[in-house]
């Protein structure tokens, strides 16, 4: 940082670096740390490579796995350094997202098989899982994109300044946390809050799918453009899409959805608010109907 800049413009320059996501100083110089994954792939492929090699070589030889004699001078138990889990290469990670995701019996299973999965790289560098907040048994769900600093490290969906605007757009129709139960299609936040690869999009699908099935609320709302998209499974954009009832279908049921703008985009396009507005007079209807018909 250069120490000829004023305090106002390293204060600025330090809200500059926040608002990019860079809130952590590690080294004092760029790593890349692509290259490293790209390295880290390269040596897992070989290692199973010539694991499967040998394996072949000792099925044809009709060799019987053993251990190797102990080194002179080592004792007999000692065990090779442990190795940190290998991640999975993509499309298996998918597959197991799915297997994992169907497994779930419950919300809290759900959030217990999430915090242990380890086929999604975007939970490496995220501080912790951002699983829900709210009311699981409410009759609305909110599911915006993804966690951002203020939600990764409290490890709760919409705290930040969008999740104010959130909560003033909940309460402006009589509603609260205590009464909609709020999530993300994304539940690990991307480093420096980039955007999502299809491939991690592919990958934390199948769990917030099956979160939507646990919830089972009687209306889903979409936040944003890259939540409406994921989960409708269009390529129309927000624009487009908002204020518009369509269904979500769970496998189970058929769920009433609607899309609307992101509290993020609101703050910084004021003037889209009265859209918002109208949807959520939508979204208030909609509830009092389904009130008078139960």
């Amino acid at each position: 940082m250069n120490p000829a800049l004023s305090k106002p413009a390293l204060k600025e320059l330090l809200r500059f670096y926040v608002e990019a996501g860079v809130d952590c100083a590690l080294s004092e110089e760029p790593v890349d740390r692509y290259a490293e994954s790209r390295e880290l792939a390269e040596r897992r492929q070989a290692a199973r490579r010539q694991a499967g090699a040998e394996a072949e070589e000792r099925r044809s030889g009709g060799e019987e796995t053993r251990r190797p004699e102990a080194a002179a001078g080592e004792p007999a138990h000692a065990q090779a350094p442990a190795v940190a889990p290998a991640q999975l290469p993509s499309e298996e990670a998918v597959m197991a997202a799915r297997e994992a995701a169907r497994s779930a019996a419950s919300l809290e299973a759900l959030k217990e098989i999430m915090a242990g999965f380890e086929g999604c790289n975007l939970k490496r560098t995220a501080t912790q899982l951002v699983f829900a907040d709210g009311n699981p048994q409410g009759r609305v769900m909110f599911v915006g994109e993804a966690p951002g600093r203020d939600e990764d490290i409290q490890g709760l969906p919409f705290v930040g300044r969008s999740g104010q605007l959130l909560d003033r757009m909940l309460a402006a129709i009589g509603l609260d946390r205590t009464m909609v139960y709020i999530a993300n299609t994304i539940p690990w936040r991307p480093p420096g809050n980039r955007e999502p690869s299809p491939m991690e999009r592919a990958i934390c699908r199948p769990f917030i799918s099956r979160q939507i099935e646990l919830a089972d609320p009687d209306f889903l709302v979409l936040l944003g453009n890259a939540a409406a998209k994921e989960m409708l499974d269009t390529t129309m954009g927000i624009t487009r899409l908002r204020g518009r009832w369509s269904e979500f279908d769970t496998g189970r049921r058929k769920i009433r959805v609607m899309a609307t703008f992101h509290p993020a985009y609101l703050l910084r396009n004021a003037m889209q608010k009265k859209l918002v507005w109208r949807d959520l007079l939508a979204l208030s209807e909609a509830l009092s109907q389904a009130g008078d018909t139960q």
